[in-house]
């Protein structure tokens, strides 16, 4: 594909200047006992240990004292910086269909050491939001063959058949947000790309640490989509990478033969929004303007809420403006018969005639896979 610019291109830093990456450093690393059986769970503490981290090897394989229910901004403030080393369950074993986004979801962690006031998480993970990784990386990985050329999503789809068989590694994580502490995205992308089968790795970040990545094996058969927003929403994103940055490293990615990706999430009708997204655009087709071809794919999902994530995130995030308030927006049932609310249908055809036509304009070429 062909990136437009309309404007004159800003200067950009070369990609070998680009600055390092903020890394997270969790307050305090948990390891079972279990998870030390594990060759992958001893490198992950070694790791830790070699950034001077204070790591701690429990009597057993629960994690207990999280809670605080005296003060529950406190429990979050703690399990946000908690880091835990544990084993992932047989259930695990057992994927997930992941539409619109992948045949299958398969999980290198779960949590998540950003601070985002919409986190989509508050509503699928029990109990403070403790980052747990998973030390039996080899069980996860050898369990995904048992899956190839099955799924509703991309293997069955007639436009999306050349992806092959889809894995989503980031339904409850962030992996590139850990991989400093872990490795284990880097041994997901060497797997991939090892696996003489039509087959994608899939995840989104709203990191920049994309270093390690770069000179990886990966043989295109890892797709990295990077999670951006109207500048205008940045305030609801903290502890994440800022969006120059993000921009920064997809088009190092995509200079080093990465399949790449926008998820433009969760779309909100900020002030002036048109050109808000517009201009979000323009700088991606500027990250991209001195790729050749580039393999481009764009995401577009509007921000919506349940009434239990909004509750968690109320309890985390007291103050926050981001909007929620139900009589603005339309209740709608899941296909589990749950509710959410989103927004009014006039202002979503608004809103994805909009995007739609903007992406053409700035990232010709570039593929849209749905709109949510």
């Amino acid at each position: 594909m062909t990136v437009l610019l309309t404007e004159e291109p800003r200067p950009r830093p070369p990609a070998e200047r680009r600055r390092p990456a903020r890394l997270w450093q969790p307050r305090r690393v948990l390891v079972t006992p279990a998870a030390l059986d594990h060759a992958h769970g001893r490198q992950i503490v070694a790791r830790a240990e070699a950034l001077g981290l204070p790591v701690e090897r429990l009597k057993s394989n629960r994690l207990t004292g999280l809670r605080d229910d005296e003060n529950p901004r406190r429990a979050y403030a703690q399990a946000k910086a908690t880091l835990a080393v544990v084993t992932a369950p047989p259930t695990k074993l057992k994927l997930q269909p992941i539409p619109p986004s992948a045949d299958w979801r398969f999980d290198l962690a779960e949590g998540c050491p950003a601070h985002c006031q919409y986190c989509y998480l508050a509503g699928s993970l029990s109990g403070p939001p403790v980052t747990r990784v998973y030390a039996n990386l080899d069980a996860i990985l050898g369990n995904l063959d048992s899956y190839l050329g099955q799924g509703g999503v991309t293997s069955t789809s007639e436009a999306r058949a050349a992806e092959g068989t889809t894995f989503e590694a980031s339904c409850y994580t962030d992996p590139l947000g850990i991989e400093h502490l872990t490795g284990s995205l880097s041994a997901a992308i060497r797997h991939f790309g090892a696996w003489e089968a039509p087959v994608q790795l899939r995840f989104t970040t709203k990191f920049a640490g994309v270093e390690p990545l770069l000179d990886l094996p990966h043989r295109g058969r890892t797709r990295v989509r990077f999670s951006v927003n109207a500048a205008a929403a940045a305030h609801y994103e903290g502890g994440t990478a800022p969006l120059a940055d993000r921009l920064a490293a997809m088009g190092a990615l995509a200079r080093a033969g990465y399949p790449v990706g926008l998820t433009i999430a969760p779309i909100l009708p900020v002030e002036d929004w048109q050109e808000a997204y517009d201009a979000l655009l323009r700088d991606a087709a500027e990250a991209l303007a001195d790729v050749s071809e580039p393999d481009l794919t764009v995401e577009l999902i509007t921000h919506r809420f349940t009434p239990g994530s909004k509750t968690v995130l109320e309890g985390w995030y007291p103050g926050s403006d981001l909007p929620m308030r139900e009589a603005e927006r339309t209740r709608k049932l899941t296909k589990f018969g749950s509710v959410k609310y989103v927004f009014p249908g006039d202002l979503m055809k608004a809103m994805r005639a909009h995007l739609t036509e903007r992406v053409a304009a700035r990232l010709p070429g570039a593929r849209i896979l749905y709109w949510t």
